[in-house]
């Protein structure tokens, strides 16, 4: 792997901002930003609200999430188009959070996120992100969307109850024990703000519609004077000003002990705002800096946490929404920002009358997107791998805790990956088996033959395909043991194995060592450029008359055969 250069390394990091600006940004750019921007900021509006109430936190946090962590994304991220800001994922763990920690530790959780990502950036851990599995994503996002539903109930419905339980038992127990208490009123108007998002979704999709379901909800509730609970009845009048910088107090003591909180944070941001970027180049034809992407969402995070904010990353709906708005550059993101907080001062007064149940009946359609129905059915008819892997991070999501499904799923993941990778490796002598007579085989294989009945006296051969890791390492064991009566030299054609690790050298060397002890000379043929370095560079080379390393089958034959002449039976 050739050497980057520093200046190669620092390119990594150059935000998507400065790019622009250096090509060449005028009147119609900021226009069409500025458009792109304001529709965003409409739409960014209750969902800021919306997420930071179900993470257990006032709304005015979900709003200087959006508008500090929203503008440093924009502004230092590696994304033309990337809209940032709280977002669903993040609400099951800071749930757990508050409710354990405080505040506090959420803040201290949040920063450690960003230390995190911003590590994980200069470390160039960015590209590694497409490896994850698609099943353990769907896993915990339709795990994720079933934990927000379940925690709407209370506001949708209107219940008369104190904290919702963050456990998932617990909660349903808690609401099957005060269903009695429910609100036609808080039914109705949920009901009222689910209609309305599905029909301008239906009759008016680029219609804001979140906004509208909530301005319509508000009005109803005000004029009829509804008995339904508001923003304002429960946590009072919004802050008209300036999120101020303050260093809240911090439990650093139980660092520890937020770790996995904070882990899981850092990956959830990380995941979804590298997906979020791969969406925007499908839908722009652009190209991010992964790792530029991850070192601005972890300063984003730590300006989010030392403003009172939540976790934040790249909101997949909100930048497709920027997108098709007509956004240009990472200005629109920023704009969006500036005309939340525009938002904020004018119209707090004013936010205090919105419904708790319009923002319950807004996550609820949330939960419904970011559930991916079709998505997870669809999975479900993947191999059994796949599936198990799905259903493991889906159940424990849902039923225990997000740290440990993600935990789970990856190394079940791996597990699964690595038995089907040991499967494909196969390792056979080239004779012919009866299947294959009966359907004529294939020309590789009759090839092998051809070149086995060319073998002289005394020697044999096998063939390894496939990636010689520890998976399929132990599959060299048993190889000298096929034989009635030892072979004089023995070839191991391994033009077939892409690559070699640790655990498949031990195996090379206990072969070795194996066929010493019986008077075998062992010969290695066809080494591709990875095994032939890898065995180099663990001293696993040439032992005249032991072991020999030539390049193609043909030599190998000639050698053997010399080899079995100088060692008569």
């Amino acid at each position: 792997m050739p050497t980057m250069s520093a200046r190669q390394y620092l390119l990594q990091f150059v935000p998507k901002l400065h790019t622009v600006l250096r090509e060449g940004y005028g009147w119609r750019e900021l226009r069409a930003d500025a458009v792109a921007g304001l529709t965003v900021a409409i739409v960014a509006l209750p969902l800021a609200m919306a997420l930071a109430i179900a993470s257990g936190a006032g709304p005015e946090k979900g709003l200087y999430t959006a508008i500090v962590a929203g503008f440093l994304i924009s502004a230092l991220g590696g994304s033309r188009v990337q809209i940032g800001g709280p977002t669903a994922a993040f609400i099951p763990v800071v749930f757990v959070v508050i409710q354990k920690f405080g505040f506090g530790g959420l803040i201290l959780c949040t920063l450690l996120a960003g230390l995190m990502l911003i590590g994980a950036g200069l470390l160039r851990l960015g590209t590694l992100m497409k490896y994850m599995p698609q099943p353990v994503i769907t896993g915990f996002t339709a795990g994720i969307a079933v934990s927000i539903f379940s925690s709407q109930v209370k506001d949708a419905l209107g219940l008369q109850m104190g904290t919702v339980p963050a456990e998932f038992f617990a909660r349903w127990t808690a609401y099957a024990q005060h269903l009695a208490s429910a609100q036609p009123a808080a039914i109705g108007l949920t009901l009222l703000g689910l209609a309305a998002i599905v029909l301008l979704r239906w009759r008016k999709p680029k219609w804001p519609g979140f906004l509208i379901a909530l301005l319509v909800c508000t009005g109803v509730s005000v004029a009829f004077g509804l008995p339904a609970e508001t923003i304002g009845s429960r946590f009072g009048d919004l802050p008209s000003a300036l999120p101020v910088f303050e260093f809240p107090h911090i439990p650093f003591e139980r660092t520890l002990e937020l770790l996995p909180s904070s882990f899981t944070i850092a990956f959830l941001a990380g995941v979804e705002s590298l997906l979020s970027a791969v969406v925007a180049d499908g839908m722009t034809g652009g190209r991010h800096r992964s790792n530029g992407e991850l070192v601005a969402q972890g300063v984003a995070n730590v300006g989010s946490a030392l403003f009172g904010g939540l976790p934040a990353t790249g909101a997949i709906a909100r930048t497709a929404t920027n997108i098709r708005a007509g956004a240009r550059s990472p200005v629109a993101g920023m704009l969006h920002a500036v005309f939340l907080l525009a938002f904020m001062l004018l119209l707090a007064p004013l936010m205090r009358y919105v419904p708790l149940p319009a923002l319950a009946a807004v996550l609820l359609v949330v939960a419904w997107n970011m559930s991916e129905h079709q998505h997870f059915r669809h999975t479900l008819s993947a191999p059994w791998g796949d599936r198990l892997v799905l259903l493991l991070t889906f159940l424990l999501t849902v039923f225990f805790d997000l740290t440990i499904a993600i935990e789970a799923g990856l190394i079940a993941a791996t597990l699964i990956f690595m038995h089907r990778m040991a499967e494909s490796v196969e390792i056979s002598s080239g004779v012919r088996s009866t299947d294959d007579d009966l359907h004529g085989g294939d020309p590789v294989r009759r090839a092998d033959e051809e070149q086995r009945n060319r073998l002289p006296a005394g020697v044999e051969v096998y063939q390894i395909s496939g990636p010689l890791f520890f998976g399929a390492a132990n599959r060299l064991d048993n190889l000298l043991d096929q034989f009635f009566e030892p072979p004089k030299v023995f070839i191991l054609r391994m033009r077939l194995v892409p690559m070699i690790d640790a655990s498949g050298v031990h195996a090379m060397e206990n072969l070795a060592r194996r066929c010493r002890r019986r008077g075998i000379a062992l010969i290695v043929s066809g080494l591709q450029p990875q095994p032939n370095r890898v065995l180099a560079d663990m001293d696993f080379g040439e032992r005249p008359g032991q072991v020999h390393f030539v390049s193609s089958f043909e030599r190998a034959l000639k050698l053997a055969a010399s080899l079995a002449e100088k060692h008569p039976a």
